[in-house]
């Protein structure tokens, strides 16, 4: 019979492991700084396992990732700024104050889609501005987030203060103005700002397009993998060694490849 754990057990567990003079010499020596990227880590497995649609391996990684938010909340609780509890009951306040279309009496709040995300973007806003008045329009947006979701969300956020492209055409002329300007960089310094220029103008198109970039190029690269593969499989059928294949060898394997997609 499996045991029926609640999280509080999970917490007590961490505790132990964190015990100045009975702990894991391991876990004793972490720190926030140490643990984020071990955080990352499991987020992306989580994610992996969602793309594989494995949920027995999703059960395992969310418990991962459950416990990286008890390890940081336990050190925490250590120094005394905050400790599960204060995350647990922030994060409540926080869900029912951006729902106010199911927890709000009043009716007043629309329940459909589009309602939904602009006046939940809304509620953050108001967030930051009681938080610091001063607040930039582009803070809290975290630093470690993928550069492509970065890009689209600093962006996101400039476009509601009014600056942004009007329409399409603006952001893909954009695309255009940065590839000339790669090409007329005199030096490696040049062409690395121009790149990043260039690839902050297809965030900006992509969003303009309603698309997801980081999405699209998890697709894109997900696409060419399986491409490339067929195109080893293929070679190996017949015994030839794909990287001394000529170009135009290989080239013809790429169209059969995606051919047979």
């Amino acid at each position: 019979m499996e045991n029926n754990y609640d999280i509080n057990p999970l917490a007590r567990i961490m505790e132990k492991l964190r015990d100045k003079d009975k702990g894991c010499a391991w876990d004793i020596a972490q720190s926030f700084s140490t643990i984020a990227p071990y955080t990352i880590e499991e987020a992306y497995e989580v994610a992996d396992a969602i793309a594989r649609d494995d949920k027995e391996d999703l059960s395992d990684e969310l418990g991962d990732l459950l416990l990286q938010v008890i390890f940081h909340s336990q050190i925490a609780r250590e120094e005394g700024s905050f400790d599960l509890q204060n995350v647990v009951d922030g994060i409540c306040d926080k869900m029912i104050r951006r729902h106010p279309h199911i927890f709000d009496e009043s009716g007043e709040f629309q329940n459909d889609k589009e309602a939904v995300r602009q006046n939940w973007e809304i509620i953050k806003e108001r967030e930051r501005q009681d938080k610091d008045r001063n607040a930039s329009a582009l803070d809290g947006v975290a630093i470690a987030l993928p550069a492509l979701k970065r890009a689209e969300k600093i962006q996101k956020r400039a476009a509601r203060t009014g600056f942004d492209w009007p329409d399409t055409m603006g952001a893909k002329s954009k695309i255009i103005e940065e590839l000339a300007e790669i090409e007329q960089a005199q030096n490696a310094e040049e062409r690395f700002e121009e790149m990043g220029d260039l690839l902050f103008s297809v965030v900006n198109y992509s969003r303009h397009l309603d698309i997801a970039p980081e999405e699209a190029l998890k697709a894109a690269t997900a696409k060419f993998s399986n491409r490339f593969n067929k195109m080893e499989d293929m070679a190996d059928q017949i015994n030839q060694d794909f990287s001394k294949l000529s170009l135009d060898e290989k080239e013809e394997y790429w169209q059969r490849a995606k051919a047979r997609n």
